[in-house]
């Protein structure tokens, strides 16, 4: 028990390089990418027309770095269940073979949707917004460093869906690893502020059921719409979908948007 309690340090700390490596990774090569690599070539899919200060680019990386903090602490549960031989299922997923290893990252991406959008949509409740959600939109221009900006209380929400997955759902660590990947992967792009995603004859997004920069980036200047992670289904569904969503597409990608054969103006 001794050598468990001596192990907690060294386990956060490998947490928090991880995760800090992964973010920074993932953002400064977004960053650098769209705005210093091709940021001449991609001119024409920048969604908005002004530039973030310099000043909030630090403040989000530095609150980036808080909320990574904050991952860290909640994934030393992970730690501590499977120490004390409380966290079976991903153990006994192991075992299951290739084909069970991708339906579980496939069944993870999509629970992950799920639980984004609904606990997103109830941090957007006047009586939690301040509290648990109003720092990520104080970032009206985003950049790949707002992907990780959040209250401390949003953090903490975020950061529970990977143990309490673990708990329900048989996963293997591995899949776990991957699906971190994946989340940072389409966070920074939402937050990236370029249009990426081809578009279709008819302006529309080339994969209409993924979200995009554009479904984002509106998110944050017209916040009672677009809560949607990964995909565009909940928002859908749910009636939540910007009505301009798919008319912005079309004017970040340059492209008149069609309507029953009709061209729509999208500037």
């Amino acid at each position: 028990m001794n050598d468990f309690w001596r192990g907690l340090p060294a386990e956060w700390l490998g947490n928090m390089t991880t995760d800090v490596r992964r973010y920074v990774i993932f953002a400064v090569a977004v960053w650098l990418l769209l705005y210093v690599v091709l940021g001449w070539a991609l001119k024409n899919r920048r969604i908005r027309d002004t530039d973030a200060t310099p000043r909030q680019m630090i403040v989000e990386f530095l609150v980036s770095i808080r909320s990574i903090a904050i991952f860290s602490t909640i994934g030393l549960s992970i730690y501590v269940m499977d120490k004390l031989s409380l966290l079976p299922l991903p153990h006994l997923a192991q075992t299951w073979g290739p084909v069970w290893f991708w339906v579980s990252l496939g069944a993870m991406i999509l629970a992950h949707d799920a639980y984004f959008y609904w606990v997103h949509r109830i941090m957007h409740r006047p009586k939690y917004f301040r509290r648990a959600h109003r720092r990520h939109h104080l970032s009206h221009i985003t950049t790949p460093f707002t992907a990780y900006s959040f209250d401390l209380i949003e953090a903490a929400l975020m950061a529970a869906f990977v143990p309490l997955w673990l708990i329900v759902f048989p996963t293997p660590f591995l899949v776990t690893a991957l699906f971190m990947l994946h989340q940072i992967f389409r966070n920074t792009l939402l937050h990236a502020g370029y249009e990426l995603m081809p578009a279709r004859r008819d302006g529309r997004p080339m994969f209409d059921f993924l979200t995009t920069a554009t479904h984002h980036n509106l998110h944050h200047m017209q916040a009672p719409y677009n809560f949607g992670l990964y995909f565009t289904w909940w928002d859908r569904w749910m009636g939540t979908e910007n009505p301009d969503y798919h008319a912005r597409f079309a004017a970040a990608v340059r492209k008149p948007l069609l309507i029953e054969g009709e061209a729509v103006q999208t500037a």
